[in-house]
């Protein structure tokens, strides 16, 4: 988010330089400054734009391939624990790659060069347990409920963010906050019955939603924790994570009995199966750094935003695609879910700038006493 606000910033000080400018040298006032405004603005703009069709591009197209690769009637591959662990090995591929450019290329990369360490893949390895969780979790929930319900089942992730804050952070949240968690619960709630009554309903599938929303909490709160060790920098952190997944999946993999079932499967050797696949680990790959640069170009409460409303496209998409019919009130779960999500940030927003400002007003309050005693000593 300071990223975000120091380039809003600079644009504003080109603006206002700009203007200057113009009065300066040719005397025609304000005029020429708005001349010279209007481009930027558009850029930025046209960059925000750019962004933003990029990140619901990359996200949409990645659930539905996934939802490809996990229950296609086509495929016929129940292997996901494979699919996910072959995902996690692209992105470790591609974070070597781009670390190779880097160092060749710096002026077109900037991506830091990564050296193996055991000691930090160890500190990082609580981290990788939940991260594997969660990404497991959310394909398993995918693999057995429709991409129109997906969503909702995993919905519950703001309802764990305040519960864990709660008890394990020791965090109070406020009423409005609370209220949007009700409605959420209720949504979610809401769109079983609804997808139960539709006779669509998966229980296995909805139990690995909530682990998945769960995990997805847990994964905030560890990555807070880890991030240190990596010196803070996403990518370092992106690397050990799918290194350590790839380890742990192995195990999982041959306990499941899916190397069995990969054995016989009649698309193994077929090259666009292969490409889907590296495929779908790229767009996980993007997904990371599109979301990191639309924060960066808007804001983080904007970016939520953003989510909710493709996640609305995505449904609208889904049923499009699959032909699904849907009843009023399982459309009111889907609304009620998405609102509660986009107000509660909206919300946390707003406590959180309260937050800062009475710590700075105590702050400044401090300094004024310091001052005053040190007048009077």
């Amino acid at each position: 988010m300071t990223r975000a606000v120091t380039g809003t910033r600079i644009i504003m000080a080109d603006h206002q330089s700009g203007s200057r400018g113009s009065n300066g040298v040719d005397g025609r006032g304000g005029d020429s400054g708005v001349e010279k405004a209007s481009p930027t603005r558009t850029k930025t703009y046209t960059t925000i734009f750019l962004v933003v069709c990029a990140y619901w591009f990359i996200s949409i197209s990645l659930v539905f391939m996934n939802k490809y690769l996990l229950s296609s009637k086509s495929l016929k591959l129940d292997a996901p624990l494979f699919v996910t662990f072959y995902q996690c090995v692209v992105t470790v591929m591609l974070c070597f790659i781009l670390s190779l450019l880097g160092k060749a290329v710096p002026n077109l990369v900037s991506f830091p060069p990564l050296k193996f360490d055991y000691k930090v893949t160890r500190e990082v390895l609580p981290l990788s347990l939940v991260f594997v969780g969660m990404i497991t979790f959310n394909n398993l929930c995918l693999k057995n409920v429709g991409v129109a319900f997906y969503n909702v089942g995993r919905s519950l992730t703001t309802v764990f963010n305040v519960s864990l804050s709660y008890f394990v952070l020791k965090q109070t949240t406020s009423m409005k906050a609370i209220l949007c968690c009700v409605v959420i619960v209720s949504g979610f709630l809401l769109g079983v019955n609804q997808e139960g009554s539709l006779g669509t309903l998966s229980y296995v599938g909805v139990l690995y939603g909530v682990m998945a929303s769960l995990c997805v909490s847990l994964n905030a709160i560890f990555t807070k924790k880890v991030l240190p060790v990596v010196e803070s920098n996403i990518w370092r952190l992106m690397f050990y994570n799918n290194l350590n997944a790839i380890v742990l999946f192995l195990p999982l993999i041959l306990i499941s009995g899916e190397v069995s079932i990969l054995q016989t499967f009649e698309h193994l050797t077929s090259l666009q199966f292969w490409g889907m696949m590296t495929i779908s680990g790229v767009f996980g790959f993007a997904i990371g750094y599109v979301s990191g640069l639309q924060i960066k170009v808007t804001s983080p409460l904007t970016h939520n935003i953003s989510g909710t409303a493709k996640a609305c496209a995505q449904t609208i998409l889904a049923i499009t695609y699959f032909q699904e019919i849907k009843t009023a009130l399982w459309w009111s779960s889907n609304f009620m879910v998405l609102g509660g999500s986009a107000f509660y940030t909206y919300v946390r927003k707003q406590d959180m700038d309260r937050e800062a400002a009475e710590n700075q007003r105590a702050k400044a309050d401090l300094e004024e006493q310091k001052s005053l005693t040190s007048i009077k000593s």
